[in-house]
C-alpha cells in the first residue's frame, strides 16, 4: 500500500486516536473525568453531587473497583475521587496521580457528602451527567457516546459549552474516516506498513498491556481467571487466553497500572493484543512480524466495533 495514500494515512491516524492509555475500567474513569471537569468549572470542592447515568453505565460502574480509592467500587467512589483528586486535563488518566493525602480524605468525604444517583433516560448506551453543588452555586457536565466526549458544560449562571450528542469530539476535518476500514485493505496495510509509522503506538501497547497481565498473574485480583486457566494446562492456547484474562482480572479489580485501550475499551485492547503477543513469543517471531499481527488484530477489532 502506498504510504502517501489516503487509506494508509487514515489507518495510522485511527491507530493513534484509538490505542490510547487509560487507567481502570473506562466507564468509572469516564465518570471520574466528568466529575473532575464539573468540579473545575464550579471552582471549589462540592458539598453535594448528583449523578445521572444511562443504564449501561450504571451496570458497568456498579461492581468494578475504582483505582486509587482504597478498593472502593461503584458510582459514588468514581464521582468522589474525580472531584477530590482528578486532573481533568488528563482525560482517561484523570485519577492516575491522586496524592496520598487525597486518598486518605476520600472516606471522610464520602461519609459527609450526599451523592445522588439517578437513571438517565437516553438513547445512548454511554451517557452521563454530573452536577456538583456548593452552597447556592452549581456546575453541570454531560458526556455522551464516547468516554471523553463532553457535550454540555453549564453553570447556574450560563451555558458555557454545548453541542449535539451525536457530534464527535473532533471536528469533521480532524476525524478519520472509519468507513475506509475494510478487511482487504487492513491486510494490505499490515503487510506493507513501514514499522516506524506505528512503532511508538504498538510498543506502548505491548509494554503496558503485558505489564498489567503479568501483574494479574502474580497477585490476587477478583476471580483470578487467568491463574485458574493456567492450572488447566501450559499450552500456548491456554497461555494466550490466560494472558488476556489476567489483565482483565487486574484492571477490573482496582489495579493502578494503565492499559492501552482499543475501541474505547481496556478489555478489548487487551484481548486484541495479549494473545497475539503470547503467540509471537511462542513462535519466536520478530518484532516486525509482531507489529504486523497486532495491526491486523487492532484494526479488525475497530472495523467490527465501528457500527456496534
Amino acid at each position: 500500500m502506498d504510504r502517501n495514500s489516503t487509506v494508509y494515512q487514515t489507518y495510522v491516524k485511527i491507530l493513534g486516536r484509538e490505542l490510547v492509555c487509560a487507567m481502570g475500567c473506562t466507564e468509572p474513569i469516564a465518570l471520574a473525568y466528568c466529575a473532575a471537569k464539573a468540579r473545575s468549572v464550579l471552582g471549589s470542592i462540592p458539598d453535594r453531587i448528583r449523578v445521572e447515568a444511562s443504564g449501561n453505565i450504571i451496570k458497568n460502574v456498579k461492581s468494578v473497583v475504582v483505582p486509587n480509592t482504597g478498593g472502593r467500587r461503584g458510582i459514588p467512589a468514581a464521582a468522589a475521587i474525580g472531584v477530590l483528586g482528578g486532573d481533568e486535563s488528563a482525560c482517561l488518566q484523570v485519577i492516575s496521580k491522586v496524592p496520598d493525602k487525597v486518598k486518605d480524605e476520600l472516606g471522610d468525604y464520602l461519609e459527609k457528602t450526599p451523592i445522588e444517583t439517578n437513571a438517565l433516560e437516553s438513547d445512548c448506551l454511554l451517557d452521563m451527567i454530573v452536577t456538583v453543588f456548593k452552597d447556592s452555586s452549581w456546575a453541570k457536565v454531560r458526556i455522551a457516546n464516547e468516554h471523553t466526549n463532553i457535550v454540555l458544560i453549564e453553570t447556574d449562571k450560563e451555558v458555557l459549552f454545548e453541542k449535539t450528542i451525536n457530534e464527535p469530539e473532533e471536528t469533521e476535518d480532524d476525524l478519520p474516516d472509519y468507513e475506509l476500514l475494510t478487511v482487504k485493505d487492513i491486510y494490505d496495510f499490515a503487510c506493507t506498513c513501514d514499522p516506524e509509522d506505528v512503532r511508538q503506538i504498538l510498543d506502548r501497547q505491548i509494554e503496558l498491556n503485558t505489564a498489567i497481565s503479568r501483574e494479574g498473574l502474580r497477585n490476587d485480583y477478583g476471580a483470578n481467571i487467568g491463574k485458574v486457566l493456567l492450572k488447566t494446562g501450559d499450552d500456548i492456547r491456554t497461555r494466550a487466553k490466560a494472558s488476556a484474562a489476567a489483565g482483565s482480572d487486574a484492571r477490573m479489580n482496582g489495579c493502578e497500572l494503565p492499559v492501552v485501550i482499543c475501541s474505547g475499551s481496556g478489555n478489548q485492547g487487551m484481548t486484541a493484543s495479549l494473545p497475539v503477543i503470547e503467540y509471537a513469543r511462542e513462535l519466536g517471531a520478530s518484532d516486525e512480524k509482531l507489529y504486523r499481527a497486532l495491526l491486523i488484530s487492532n484494526l479488525i477489532t475497530l472495523h467490527v466495533k465501528n457500527d456496534i
